[in-house]
Parts: C-alpha cells; structure tokens; sequence
C-alpha cells in the first residue's frame, strides 16, 4: 500500500523555525529602516551647515517630497576660519543620479514637535559631487525654526506676558472716558505727526548720526560720571549759601552792568590772544580725541598725583637749600682743582683696584687675613702669645735666613739625615715668591695665597743655575707657581662678570 506524503505545515518545530527567522528579519529591517534598507545601493555625502539644529541621526532627506536617504552622522567640524559647524554624514539613494555641485540643502521641520529633515535642492551646474564630497557651508541653509521661536517664550517670559496683561487691563479698568479722548485726540495727534515723521525720515536730518554722536557724548561723559554729580553737589552747596545771603546777590546783580561794560571796552583788546587760543585749540584737537580714551588711566593718576603734589612744595623749599648749596660749591676756586685731582685719583686707583680686586673677590683674602690676624695676637703660649714666640724662634742653620754670617741663601743642600747627624737643624729653602696672583690672564681662579705646598726647584730664570759648590739652585723665585690653584673654600672660580681685573699690576682685561 503507498504511504502519503506529510506537508511542510505539519511540522510544528519547522513552522516555528520558519516564523522566528521570518520576525528577526522584520525587525533587522526595521531597526536599519533610518540608516537605509540592507542590499540597496547607496552614496556618501557631507554637508556643512551652520549649525546641528537639533539634528539627529536618522532624519531623513528628501527631495520634491520624496525620501532619497538619511543623516547618518554629525560630527563638529572647525573650520580654517576657526568657526565651528556641523558636518552632516549622508547616505543617498544611487537612484537620485548624479549631484550637481551647486545643489543647496536647507533644514525644514517636518512637524511642530521638533522634528526636522533636510530639503534637497538639485542644482544646475554640469559639475557634479563624486562620493564623499562635501556640499560648502555657503550652500545650505538653516532658517528661523519653531522651536528657536518657542524657546523666547521661556518661563520669565511668560511670566512678564501674564504681568502686562495684568497690568493693562487693569489700566483700561474704569477708564472708557479718558479712552474716548484718547480717541478722539489721535487724529490730530497723526496730523501733525506726519510732517514730524517725514522730517525725521528724511537722510538730510542725519538722525542716525545724532544718536552716534549722542552715543559718543555718553561714552565721554561716562568715565567723568562721578565728577558730575560731586560737581552737581557743590552746585547745589554753593547755591543754598546763595539763598542765605540775599544782600550779598543783589550787590552781585548792581555790579554786573559795570563790569559787563568794561568788558565790552577790553574784548576788542583781547581779540588777538582769542585769535592764537583759536589756534591753539585746534591745534590741540587731535591730543585731545587721544585724552579722551586716556581719562579712565589719568583720572585715577591725577587722584593719586594731587596729595603727592602738595608735597612737594616743601620738597622744593628744601631742594632749593641744596641747589645754593650746588651753586656755591660750584663757584668755589679750589672745585675746579679738586675734581682734577680726583681725576688723576681714579687714574692711579684704577690700575691698584683692578689687581687687587680678584683678592678679595675672588680669593676672600681680607675676611681671612683679619680671622687669622685676631687668632695670631690671641694665642696663648708659654711665652706669652703666638706672635712673640715665632720671633723668638728661628732654626739655627748655616744658611738661615736669620744667621749672621751665613755665604749662600737657604738652598737646601744638605740633607736633613746629615744635619741631625751633626746636630744641626734641617737645612732650610728659600721661598719668595712675591705679586702671587689670585687670577690667571683668563680671570680663573689662582689664590696662590694660603695654599698647602710649594714647589721645589729653581723657578727664577734670572738667577745662576748652580752655587758656588756647582750644586743647582732649589730656590722658588718666580711670582706664579706653574698651574691655577682654584679657589679657596669660600672664594668663586672666577671674577665675576663686569669686574676689571688684571694678573700683573701692568696688564689689565675686561671680561665679556
């Protein structure tokens, strides 16, 4: 026997498979529906616009009615000018064709709950945007929308309105009579109005300019504003002291007509001195256009100047005592040859300051000579102090520099080992080394002066290389020991800057 076929709807598992697959394709479709339908070819275009205008992403883009696609992005966008617009991300339909370059975008509400899209207006032009172009900002346009209207009607605002309307009806409340005048009187009132009207109109009238003018008077005045009322407070003062002395201003008004005629009698003489002040006020116009935007800087400076100038009258009576006493020294006979001889002064200072400056600048030599020096009378020893111990002490050698009798200077030519062997002192050296720099020809630091050590050796050129024995010299004679010996412990590494200084009494240097 043949077996039926089952139908597809007879599977309840497949039937629901199908119903799922079908709803969840409805819904993609549907959540996509603003970014455009999936599988339907499309194009990207920008457009810069002043503002978002409450965009948002979806809104759609129609042209003559129709929806040719959506907004798919707004990103703010600074513009080389440095203003800051909207860019609006588009996606087109392929099927709006090709887009002239000229074509214009203008944002339309589409209902008055705020929504907008944007109106698509083709251009003429044979030019045409390829993808991913940009529509300029001088091609779009953002008119007035209802809900920038509505939004003057904030919540102050409507608080005013329901004020004044309030407030008028309550004026008009009882008041048909005085309306009806009122009225009655407006026709008159436009009569004459009219001429008054078209004059003000009129461009010969230059109203426009009166009120700059009007505009700049209060700009100046502004800055003077509480001069103003302290002047119109003195007014007031000097006025009320008027009102108590009426005598006193009928004199005042008895003696106007001979002084008004004296001065008819002495204006034809003051004529010239009117004419230079003429001059000299227009002269003076340009500074004065400039003092007009200074007021608000030398008003407070003059405040500030008035206490200081009444100072300064006894400044001048004092200065006026050293200007006599300027004046008299000046014409003494011996000023003349003092400031000569201080002149040839500072000419043989210079030379002394500039070498022994790096000793004390560099070296700090005379805060230690005087810390020593105090140290040196105040040491204590059996003696008596330090001072007199050491001029009472000197090694007794052959060639000390105390010995009388001795042939050869403190060369050193006997060995300490063979000096204590004969029961003689250890054999002493010459060190003289005078002018020891405390700088070198560069300004570096070289405080030979209080150093530990001294070289051995022959360092004069100008003596003999031997003695009489033909033994060599280990005298120290030259002024310098050969490298610089840097700075002592509170001293600098160098002369300061500015400072003159020279190594050799002869030589000088400036340092940059």
């Amino acid at each position: 026997m043949r077996r039926g076929q089952a139908s597809i709807v007879a599977n309840p598992v497949l039937v629901g498979a199908v119903t799922t697959l079908v709803t969840v394709v409805a819904v993609f479709l549907a959540y996509n529906a603003n970014n455009g339908l999936p599988f339907v070819p499309t194009r990207q275009l920008n457009v810069d616009v002043p503002s978002g205008s409450n965009l948002v992403k979806g809104n759609e883009v129609r042209e003559g009615g129709y929806r040719i696609g959506v907004v798919t992005k707004i990103t703010p966008v600074t513009m080389p000018s440095g203003q800051t617009v909207a860019r609006l991300q588009l996606k087109l339909d392929k099927k709006v064709g090709k887009i002239p370059a000229d074509t214009r975008i203008t944002i339309r509400p589409r209902s008055a709950l705020g929504l907008k899209y944007l109106q698509f207006e083709r251009g003429s032009s044979h030019r045409y945007l390829q993808d991913g172009d940009t529509i300029p900002l001088d091609q779009t346009t953002v008119p007035v929308q209802f809900d920038d209207v509505f939004k003057m009607f904030d919540e102050p605002t409507r608080r005013a309105a329901q004020t004044d309307l309030d407030t008028f009806g309550n004026a008009f409340t009882g008041r048909g009579y005085s309306l009806n005048q009122t009225i009655q009187t407006l026709p008159p009132l436009f009569r004459y109005l009219t001429p008054v009207a078209r004059n003000l109109a009129d461009p010969n009238t230059q109203l426009g300019r009166f009120f700059r003018s009007l505009g700049n008077f209060m700009r100046v005045v502004a800055p003077v504003s509480h001069v103003n009322s302290q002047l119109f407070t003195d007014m007031a003062t000097t006025f009320e002291a008027i009102s108590r002395d009426p005598q006193a201003l009928e004199a005042t008004i008895q003696k106007s007509p001979p002084s008004e005629q004296e001065g008819i009698r002495s204006f034809p003489v003051q004529r010239p001195f009117l004419r230079d002040l003429a001059d000299f006020s227009t002269d003076l116009k340009g500074a004065t256009h400039e003092l007009r935007g200074a007021l608000p800087i030398i008003n407070p400076a003059l405040e500030e100047g008035t206490p200081v100038l009444r100072r300064t009258v006894a400044l001048n009576e004092r200065t006026r005592v050293a200007f006599v006493a300027l004046r008299d020294l000046v014409r003494a006979p011996t000023t003349n040859a003092a400031l000569v001889g201080l002149a040839e002064t500072v000419g043989v200072l210079n030379p002394l300051v500039r070498f022994l400056g790096p000793y004390q600048t560099v070296c700090d030599y005379w805060n230690y000579f005087w810390t020593y020096l105090g140290e040196h009378l105040s040491e204590g020893d059996p003696t008596g102090t330090a001072q007199r111990a050491n001029i009472n002490d000197a090694a007794h050698q052959s060639n000390s520099l105390r010995d009388i009798g001795a042939v050869e200077p403190a060369n050193g030519h006997q060995s300490p080992t063979d000096a204590l062997q004969s029961g003689q002192n250890a054999p002493g050296y010459l060190h003289g080394q005078p002018y020891w720099a405390a700088v070198d020809n560069s300004g570096a630091a070289d405080c030979e002066h209080g150093q530990n050590g001294y070289p051995m050796g022959r360092l004069d050129r100008l003596l003999a290389p031997t003695d009489s024995k033909g033994s060599p010299f280990l005298i120290v004679g030259d002024p310098h020991t050969p490298g610089d010996q840097g700075p002592t412990f509170a001293g600098l590494s160098s002369v300061p800057p500015g400072e003159t200084f020279t190594r050799e009494p002869e030589n000088g240097a400036q340092l940059p």
